[in-house]
Parts: structure tokens; C-alpha cells; sequence
């Protein structure tokens, strides 16, 4: 590898980092639509050029900003935009038709992009969205695992996550630059389970990607041993007592995601004004709410209403838990075909132990559900919401519990197009009447592992039948549906997207049952 190519490949600053100035500009006159397109936008020549040509510029009384980044900038794609749906297909020989749009050969490394160069060819979600996400890959996966052709895909992902591991210590939300300050929930033991599942050789697979599984841990688990009554908090990992360290969503940073400025900074005023929150704070919890990948929803709020009062970087998740969880099972039984007895235990004796937990601390006897823990207050989040479906769908939750959780999934979360996100509408994406692919996967499979198989079909036929029905009227397949009215999702910072990934790989995968 060339000098040149090592100097491109190791640039990892976000363009607002290395644009100043001239970022902010862009983003605060609107000269695109799509705060994420200036961000995702290729240079031409290199940056210190752009910039000695716009200083000596900008303050000229015929300088059109928005010329001069057209000149020097390549402009992102929209994946799909020339994409035109045949309505005559079925939803699943168009969703079969997408997948070569969604997928993205090896990237060529490109000087000073966002973009993070990747090994080999993977699938994005679709849209906007042109890079890589890392828990929408595995909700992909799925709809994969259902092709044999595309099976050679499943690893060619997985290996670019590994890619990111050894590169990175850990998997980035995205292969973009201002993604490097935070992960996604970690569905990567998730992935090779899959795979694993999928081969003859399970066993191969798991030793495979041992390394990377362990690297992955330690990064959720980093600073645990600074922890203590003082402080409870320490980067990713929470001390509830001396026997008991869970896990957090965190992003050290605390400024504005340059994908989302100014709008995040005009929230961050207003969460001043209401409710007397720092920028810093403000800031801290917004980008730990984006590594939940519930961006945004009720179970981050103090009021249960409001964005501006969201605390996530405050909360003990039930769902990244289990998570966790799993991958200290996966780590306990890949170490025993390795022989290695000694970490087999250890990682054993933490995935029981936080199995122990995860149905006490989070469970609440009076509600007879799961929730999300407040370590601050030391009570439970009382936001009740489908991440309770995950102790159900990693064969944590007792049998007792599964029947409760089942029993409120039929009475308050089904309705006529699948399950609502929360109870509450906030007119933010993560709660009512948005359903998502992703939690309708993990509910599905929830209870189908405790026998409450019924409910599962029920759930499996109105979502597939919402996702049909939208296709029909629509031509796409997008990235969220609103439950309740049976139409096409709203509430997000940014339009409704169309592709899409996860929305694929989950259709394709719960038509097999």
C-alpha cells in the first residue's frame, strides 16, 4: 500500500472537524435540504485547498456559497433515487430486485471522504443512508440467510465489522468519520450466530471471530474498574453494587452530530429554556440516545413527553443488556471448543450472573413487565415499551415472566398493521403508532421461544400484510410504518426513507415462519 493510501485510509476526521468555518455555513444557510448531504460529500481536491479558495473568497460581493461547493464537492447519491418499482412484482421479487441496489461493492478509499473504506461489498439501509448502519446489518442478515446466493454476503459484512473491530477497538455506528465517537446496539455475536447457523461447522465459525467477540466486550466493558460508590458511572459500564456492573449507551462527545446541524442546536436551546439543561448535558445524552438506535423515544425522557428532558446516558437499558448478555454466552461457549476452560468459566459466570440480574433489577412485580433502570433514582423507568421483548427472545425471562410480557403484548402493543414501539405518543419515531421491522423480528421470535405461538403469526401476518399493502400503493419498502393507521411511519428528524434494508431482510425472513 502506498503512503498516499495509508494517509487516506487513517484520515478519521469528521468534516466538520476539518471544514470549520465553511461547515457551519453550509449547514446554517440550508444550502442542501438534508443536513447529512454536506457531511457525505466527496472533495474534489484536498481540504486545505477548499479552504485557502473560500477564505480568499467568501467575502467577495458576488460569492454564491452554494456554487462554490457544487464546484469543489462531489455530491452524495441517494441509493435507489433512479430506482423505479414494477408493481406487478411481488413484494418479494421487488425486495430480491433491491438487493443489488442496497449493495455496495469493496470501497475505493477516497481522499479525505467521510466515508471509512470497507474490505468488501455490504448492504446499506437505503436513502440517505449510503454507508453501512451496524444494528440494521443484522435485521438484513436475515432476509439473507433466506437466499443461498447471497449467503457469501452475510460473511463479507461480518468480516467488515471485523474489519472495524481490529481497525477501531470497536464497531462504529456507521463507516463514516462522525460515526467514530460511538457504537450501535451490539448485535455483532448476534451475526456470527447467525452464521454460525448457517454452517456446517458452527464451531469454526464462533473460533473464527473469537478475537473480535472479545474485543468487542472489552469495549462495552472498558472502565469497569474505575468504578466505585462514588462513581457509578464509567464510560459504557454502570456500578449498581459491589457485585453487579451493567451496561449504558455513551458517547463522550458533547456537540452537535455533524449529520444533524443546527437543528439538534436549536433543541439544545430549547432544552435550556425548559428545562434549564447545559449544552453539555444536552449534548451528551442526545448522541447516547443515537447509539441506542432509538432516536428518539419516551423511554429516554424524564417526563415521558419530552426530547429536550431526554437522560439516556443516565439509564441502565433492558435490551443492551441482553445483549451483553449474549455475547458473554457466545465468548463462554466459543472458549470451551478452544479448550479454554479458565475463560469458558469466567465468561459462564458472568453471563448467569447478569441472567440473574437482568430478571430481577428489570423486572417489576407490580407491572408484571420489563423495563428500563434509573441507577441515579434506583427505581425502574416506568415507560413500557418492546424492548421488553429481549429477555424473551435471548431465553432469559422464566416462563412466569414470558407469559405476563405475552399477556400485555396482545392487550396493549398489537394492532392492526404489527406492534406499537411504546404506549406513548410523542410524535417521536421510537414510540406510538411507529412500528419498526427490527422489533417486530424480536418480538416474533420472543415468543415463539416460549411456545406463544398464536400471538407470533398474529404479529407475523399484519406486519407482512402492512408492509404488502404499502408496497402496492407505494411501489417502496421503507424504513418504518405507523401500526395504528396502517400507513407509511413518521416522526423522524428526516423524511421517510425508502429501500430498506431491514425492512427487507425481517419480510423475507418471517415469510419462512
Amino acid at each position: 500500500m502506498s503512503k498516499e493510501t495509508d494517509v487516506i485510509v487513517d484520515n478519521n476526521l469528521s468534516p466538520d472537524d476539518i471544514y470549520g468555518e465553511l461547515y457551519k455555513e453550509v449547514q446554517l444557510k440550508h444550502i442542501f435540504a438534508d443536513t447529512k448531504t454536506f457531511v457525505d460529500c466527496v472533495p474534489k481536491i484536498c481540504s486545505k485547498d477548499i479552504l485557502k479558495f473560500y477564505n480568499e473568497k467568501k467575502d467577495l460581493s458576488n460569492f454564491d456559497l452554494s456554487k462554490f461547493i457544487h464546484e469543489y464537492f462531489n455530491l452524495p447519491n441517494s441509493v435507489g433515487k433512479n430506482f423505479s418499482s414494477d408493481l406487478t412484482m411481488s413484494t418479494v421479487d421487488h425486495i430480491n430486485c433491491l438487493w443489488d441496489i442496497l449493495t455496495r461493492p469493496a470501497d475505493t478509499p477516497a481522499l479525505e471522504s467521510s466515508r471509512i473504506a470497507l474490505p468488501y461489498p455490504y448492504i446499506v439501509p437505503g436513502g440517505r443512508f449510503g454507508e453501512i448502519f451496524y444494528w440494521d446489518s443484522y435485521f438484513t442478515m436475515l432476509g439473507l440467510s433466506t437466499l443461498p446466493n447471497k449467503l457469501n454476503l452475510i460473511e463479507n459484512m461480518i468480516d467488515n465489522f471485523a474489519y472495524l473491530i481490529d481497525k477501531y477497538s470497536f464497531i462504529p455506528n456507521g463507516n463514516r468519520t462522525y460515526f467514530l465517537s460511538r457504537s450501535q446496539p451490539p448485535f455483532f455475536a448476534c451475526m456470527i450466530d447467525l452464521l454460525a447457523n448457517l454452517n456446517s461447522n458452527p464451531s469454526n465459525i464462533r473460533q473464527k471471530y473469537l478475537s473480535h467477540l472479545y474485543k468487542e466486550y472489552l469495549f462495552w466493558m472498558k472502565g469497569k474498574d474505575k468504578l466505585n460508590q462514588n462513581q457509578i458511572f464509567n464510560q459504557h459500564v454502570v456500578r449498581i453494587n459491589d457485585d453487579i456492573i451493567l451496561n449504558r449507551y455513551y458517547d463522550p462527545l458533547t456537540k452537535p452530530r455533524p449529520e444533524s446541524f443546527p437543528k439538534e442546536e436549536n433543541e439544545c436551546k430549547r432544552a435550556k429554556e425548559i428545562f434549564g439543561i447545559t449544552a453539555e448535558i444536552f449534548y451528551f445524552h442526545n448522541r447516547a440516545a443515537c447509539e441506542s438506535g432509538w432516536d428518539f423515544s419516551s423511554r429516554w425522557f424524564k417526563d415521558k413527553k419530552s426530547k429536550e428532558s431526554n437522560h439516556c446516558g443516565e439509564i441502565v437499558p433492558i435490551d443492551l443488556n441482553c445483549l451483553i448478555y449474549f455475547l458473554e454466552y457466545i465468548l463462554s461457549i466459543t472458549y470451551k471448543e478452544i479448550n479454554n476452560t479458565e475463560l469458558s468459566q469466567l465468561f459462564e459466570q458472568l453471563a448467569n450472573s447478569r441472567k440473574q440480574t437482568i430478571q430481577t433489577l428489570f423486572w417489576s412485580n407490580e407491572e408484571n413487565f420489563f423495563f428500563d433502570y434509573d441507577p441515579i433514582n434506583q427505581c425502574q423507568k416506568q415507560i413500557l415499551s418492546l424492548a421488553a421483548c429481549y429477555p424473551l427472545f435471548f431465553n432469559i425471562a422464566t416462563k412466569e415472566q414470558a407469559h405476563h410480557v405475552y399477556q400485555r403484548l396482545e392487550k396493549d402493543f398489537l394492532k392492526n398493521g404489527g406492534l406499537i414501539t411504546t404506549l406513548e405518543n410523542t410524535g417521536q419515531q421510537w414510540d406510538s403508532p411507529i412500528g419498526w421491522a427490527p422489533l417486530q423480528w424480536i418480538a416474533f421470535k420472543a415468543l415463539q421461544n416460549y411456545g406463544y405461538q398464536q400471538l407470533a403469526n398474529q404479529i407475523r401476518s399484519r406486519w407482512l400484510n402492512l408492509n404488502d399493502q404499502i408496497y402496492k400503493q407505494t411501489g417502496k419498502m421503507t424504513e418504518k410504518y405507523n401500526v395504528v393507521d396502517q400507513t407509511e411511519g413518521g416522526g423522524g428528524n428526516y423524511p421517510l426513507q425508502d429501500g430498506f434494508g431491514w425492512t427487507n431482510g425481517v419480510y423475507l425472513r418471517l415469510l419462512q415462519g
